[in-house]
């Protein structure tokens, strides 16, 4: 069952779409999402944590984020999937600005003009984009099967089509 709903303290305006009327608005239009990724100081280095999860194509490892629900704000959203993937805040301002906006398209209505894109053949989505501190040991819970931490340059190979490409721009390691 998909959710479209806000996650408010008093739950006003709390629903829920049926699961074949989400998918019909998924195959319709693009959905606004939230992407991030967690970073960590170690010695003179970054780490990059990612979660270990099921996906259209096999289990990968890929950034964290979801759907942003109705009602709630973009930093709002983040903070709930941080919360439902590895059961810790972040360190997000109310009013932060993404650092990089991201697309994923299904291969059948996919960009051929240049522009960079994950894959994502489930829909299209407009990932807005943050690199986060976590407040707290991560624990993976909800999608996320496992929980590293991983070197900037070593960013492990089977990851969901794009995301690796999303961390280099989130780090500044592409323009």
């Amino acid at each position: 069952m998909a959710s479209c709903a806000g996650d408010r303290r008093d739950n006003v305006g709390v629903s829920l779409l049926p699961y074949e009327f989400y998918r019909q608005v998924e195959q319709t239009m693009p959905i606004a999402c939230i992407d991030f990724v967690p970073v960590r100081q170690v010695g003179d280095g970054r780490q990059v944590g990612l979660i270990s999860r099921e996906s259209p194509y096999g289990r990968v490892w890929c950034h964290l984020g979801g759907r942003i629900r109705r009602g709630e704000t973009i930093v709002q959203g983040l903070q709930r999937h941080a919360r439902e993937t590895v059961g810790v805040e972040t360190d997000v301002a109310p009013n932060a600005q993404p650092v990089y906006v991201y697309e994923w398209f299904p291969s059948a209505v996919a960009p051929n003009d240049g522009t960079q894109f994950g894959n994502d053949e489930r829909k299209h989505s407009i990932g807005l984009s943050y690199v986060v501190r976590l407040l707290g040991d991560p624990s993976p819970q909800g999608e996320a099967l496992a929980f590293e931490w991983f070197e900037t340059d070593r960013l492990p190979e089977n990851s969901w089509p794009g995301s690796a490409e999303l961390v280099r721009r989130l780090l500044g390691q592409v323009s």
